[in-house]
């Protein structure tokens, strides 16, 4: 069985992106506005009335700024820890909010998902896979350090959105003041391109069909340079680099679902 995949928007701009097995579909973040989630979503023909669930990974503005009017205007269920919610100070129908923790994976219909502890500078920061019976799809951003719970979900994918923040030499060159280079690449910020490659290169599984590099600084790292990195090493895993500006296609992936690697010309860029 195969699971749709698409980001709606990556970035520190915003984050969103869509999971779905046909029938029942979520949301990880909504870091776009409500209206702009819907113009989306209609462009890729997607239906809202599917989303099921929303799960906010933590509380920065790029990861909930559409939380609040989509989940009233939608009835959509969301799914937070209370740390998060208190932290962003979220206005919630109390009756539409649900929390998670790493003990108990959250069925909705068809789909599971499970939430696991990460690094970020956050009150508390959660990752998630999202599965069905035979297909798993992380969704890994906002990432200090590529720890053991990483290493260990990451190995059960089918797809990922893997953070690829920036490049070490452009962030050191680039005028951002010290404290913020420092936050951004001190354990606790993003994951650097060549970290994101060495957990690619490591523990990537044999049945890993399609990276979605994700998260890229608009300052600090470059689409052309993600990709020139990784496309040497796919060997067979469809490499796309998300935008920062505007929505993704929908990926098809699992068990049966062959990868398509993109010609160059083809491939999605975030200028």
């Amino acid at each position: 069985m195969s699971l749709t995949i698409a980001s709606i928007n990556s970035g520190s701009n915003g984050n969103c992106y869509y999971i779905s097995n046909g029938s029942e579909a979520v949301l990880v973040d909504i870091g776009l506005s409500c209206r702009e989630i819907e113009l989306r979503l209609k462009r890729m023909q997607l239906s809202i009335e599917s989303i099921k669930a929303i799960f906010i990974s933590h509380e920065h503005s790029d990861h909930i700024k559409g939380l609040v009017i989509f989940s009233a205007k939608y009835h959509v269920p969301v799914y937070i820890t209370e740390s998060t919610r208190k932290e962003a100070r979220l206005k919630l129908d109390k009756k539409n909010v649900f929390h998670f923790n790493e003990a108990t994976p959250v069925v909705i219909g068809g789909l599971t998902i499970t939430a696991f502890s990460k690094h970020h500078d956050a009150a508390d920061p959660y990752s998630f896979t999202i599965s069905n019976s035979t297909t798993t799809v992380g969704v890994f951003t906002d990432i200090g350090t590529p720890c053991d719970n990483l290493i260990v979900h990451f190995k059960k994918c089918h797809a990922a959105f893997l953070e690829a923040n920036y490049d070490e030499e452009m962030l050191e060159k680039g005028n951002y003041p010290y404290i913020l280079k420092t936050r951004i690449k001190g354990g606790k910020g993003h994951l650097s391109n060549r970290q994101a490659l060495d957990l690619f290169l490591q523990h990537r599984s044999a049945h890993l069909s399609h990276l979605l590099l994700s998260h890229l600084s608009k300052n600090n790292n470059n689409p052309q340079l993600v990709h020139q990195l990784f496309e040497p090493h796919a060997k067979g895993v469809a490499i796309h680099v998300l935008s920062r500006y505007e929505e993704s296609e929908l990926f098809t992936v699992g068990a049966a679902a062959k990868p398509v690697i993109k010609k160059p010309s083809q491939l999605q860029f975030s200028f």
